[in-house]
């Protein structure tokens, strides 16, 4: 039975950003995202349609939504100080235009605008999958394509790169990062001795489960030929920028981990033809990298430890190679 404090969603780091957690926060996505960003410690959240409602004059691709008559002058509303995107929104146009408007106008989108800030407001941002798998035959877009989308507006329209002050969620290493600390925290309170020495993280999608399994296997290896190099007195350090304003999840984990393995099953957007291997032969490369702008392509990093048709036989898996079962 797994346990609450064990569930770990794409924006859970999130809480140890304690740095953004008093300013006011633009938010974007679907589902409860405002009760997501104060169960995250966030104190004041501002969410798209909020944004919308106060300055009516800024949604204006749906003919059916602007406004009738002229709206009286916006007054009370805060400075908004940072935008978390969570997710996908259902309205595109209005979320890529909205937060466009604040990234130019500063956190004021009611402001006459003048010089165009950079750098720009911090976005915090959870969700890089291109494509995600549903009931259709073809996979879906993800929030990495609305990422996609709203880069190169900001791009197009500033002339200068869209930056995230932090990008959460598979593949980047912060995710892998705090599941090593929740997996060593769990450890404790139930009173293992034994130092883990190996992580597996099992997935469907090659582009950002493996992928980012791979990723934190490299960031794992650098970090102990780093130990070495400093004689064993330095704990490990992230090889990707994405974790430096991290210090609290980065003092947490101890440096006992070795290894992620990465597993790969068939039941989702990965489907293997025939029988399926226990070693990636013949070597599953992804020929298109679907990953974000801001994670080199690596073909070797798309290429799982193991295959296995479903999660139950990973689970079975770990378990042999760990002589457990």
């Amino acid at each position: 039975q797994v346990s609450p404090e064990q569930v770990i969603l794409s924006h859970s780091p999130l809480q140890l950003f304690s740095q953004f957690h008093q300013r006011c926060m633009l938010v974007a996505g679907q589902g409860p995202v405002e009760e997501n960003a104060h169960n995250l410690g966030f104190k004041h959240v501002v969410t798209i349609e909020a944004l919308r409602k106060a300055y009516p004059l800024l949604d204006m691709v749906d003919q059916s939504r602007r406004p009738k008559e002229l709206p009286p002058p916006t007054t009370g509303f805060p400075t908004i100080e940072g935008v978390i995107l969570f997710g996908e929104p259902v309205r595109w146009e209005t979320s890529l235009q909205l937060i466009t408007d604040v990234l130019l106008s500063n956190g004021n989108p009611g402001a006459e605008l003048q010089d165009v800030p950079y750098p720009h407001l911090p976005i915090l941002a959870c969700n890089m999958d291109l494509l995600w798998m549903a009931e259709a035959k073809m996979p879906r877009f993800g929030h990495g394509t609305f990422l996609l989308c709203l880069e190169n507006i900001y791009k197009k329209v500033t002339g200068r790169e869209l930056k995230y002050e932090a990008l959460i969620g598979k593949p980047s290493p912060v995710t892998y990062r705090y599941a090593q600390f929740l997996i060593q925290q769990q450890a404790e309170k139930q009173g293992w001795k034994v130092p883990i020495r190996r992580l597996y993280a099992i997935g469907d999608n090659p582009m950002s489960d493996v992928y980012g399994a791979n990723l934190y296997n490299s960031y794992l290896k650098s970090a102990q030929q780093d130990q070495v190099q400093a004689g064993g007195k330095r704990s490990p350090q992230a090889a990707s920028p994405q974790t430096e304003g991290c210090l609290e999840l980065r003092n947490g984990c101890n440096n006992s981990v070795e290894s992620c393995e990465s597993i790969l099953v068939c039941t989702g957007v990965y489907r293997h033809n025939g029988h399926v291997p226990r070693k990636t032969e013949p070597r599953t490369v992804e020929t298109v990298f679907h990953g974000h702008r801001d994670f080199c392509f690596d073909p070797s990093l798309v290429e799982a430890s193991y295959i296995v048709q479903d999660v139950d036989d990973a689970v079975q898996l770990a378990f042999k190679k760990e002589n457990w079962s």
